[in-house]
């Protein structure tokens, strides 16, 4: 059953997501107000997606913390590629930090220009720092709110990767708090994984970390405070897929 309702997701999420993305590009000749709008659709058409198909059910814990508008700075453990489309769907005007190759994938690299998405290339050294900090002012100042993946890439669950001080930098450039999030979402959903696992999909927002903390105490709280929420979210995760 697994097998089964993974691929008709996949067909679902591959197959409407190539042409819904299509039906939007018109919408990159306007202003960027009302791409916004079609694009969290189709994020919240993927939360339902992996619900009806597949039985993946997502809870959100800590929803009091997340801005309901304005600028905000989010630093989310990333597991999955769920990850890099639930906050489409969870914040009112997001700005992820990506890869700068995501923008290479046809239609959608064009629609993630076109939505104000701020790619950063990884090898361009002091010079992609500048232009991180830059976009992200430019986006705070907009109030948007900025979704940065402090590891830097997703790392599988149990696995542990250094943060990287991009998301420091960012932070003392914009003056955010920062908002940590945990995760289990790859129990459900794994990396480069075919199969969508059922059971509930847990987010964990948790209390902002106060402005102004130097590089070094910031990281290490970030990761003081993720890393065991994310394993308590995980030790959940397994039980939750026991029962079903």
């Amino acid at each position: 059953m697994t097998w089964l309702r993974s691929v008709l997701f996949n067909a679902f999420f591959f197959g409407f997501g190539a042409t819904y993305a299509t039906l939007i590009l018109p919408l990159m000749l306007l202003p960027r107000r009302w791409l916004m709008p079609a694009i969290r659709f189709w994020a919240g058409s993927v939360v339902w997606g992996l619900r009806v198909i597949c039985g993946v059910r997502l809870r959100v814990t800590g929803r009091e913390h997340l801005p309901t508008g304005g600028a905000a700075l989010i630093a989310a453990k990333h597991q999955s590629a769920f990850d890099t489309i639930v906050w489409l769907w969870l914040l009112p005007d997001t700005a992820y930090i990506v890869k700068r190759e995501l923008l290479r994938i046809p239609v959608w690299g064009w629609l993630m220009w076109g939505s104000g998405q701020i790619p950063v290339d990884r090898l361009a050294g002091a010079s992609a720092m500048r232009h991180l900090l830059r976009k992200g002012r430019e986006a705070a100042a907009e109030g948007r709110q900025l979704v940065i993946f402090p590891e830097g890439t997703r790392v599988p669950p149990g696995e542990y990767r250094p943060y990287q001080p991009g998301i420091a930098a960012l932070a003392a450039a914009t003056g955010l708090p920062v908002v940590p999030v945990a995760t289990d979402s790859g129990l459900r959903w794994g990396r480069r994984a075919f199969y969508k696992r059922p059971g509930v999909l847990n987010i964990a927002v948790l209390p902002p970390l106060p402005a102004g903390l130097r590089r070094d105490a910031l990281l290490r709280r970030l990761e003081e405070v993720i890393e065991p929420a994310t394993q308590r979210l995980m030790q959940r995760g397994a039980v939750d897929n026991s029962v079903d």
